[in-house]
């Protein structure tokens, strides 16, 4: 199952704070099902029906179908820019 690293952890929080009418919300990652594609990442209020839940120290990140299956064992992790205020997310393989 994936994993999130502490700086993903705290960037999924810190990206879902701001929804706080969507308690139940997380990081939706969507994936065109096959390790070389892109992911598409989305704050969604819910998880779909067929998602699987990955929960972290509060942090929610929802992961359709196909994104689980390419994201199994891998890990993911954020670059955080403070002054920016923007968030890079990465995918490496698990230690």
């Amino acid at each position: 199952m994936l994993t999130l690293t502490e700086e993903a952890t705290t960037a999924v929080k810190t990206i879902t704070a701001q929804f706080p009418d969507a308690p139940q919300g997380g990081v939706r990652i969507a994936g065109a099902g096959s390790p070389e594609s892109q992911f598409a990442l989305s704050v969604v209020d819910a998880p779909e029906p067929a998602d699987t839940v990955v929960e972290n120290s509060g942090a929610r990140v929802f992961l359709d179908t196909d994104a689980a299956a390419v994201l199994d064992d891998r890990v993911l992790d954020a670059q955080i820019d403070p002054q920016q205020g923007s968030v890079q997310f990465a995918v490496t393989t698990a230690a």
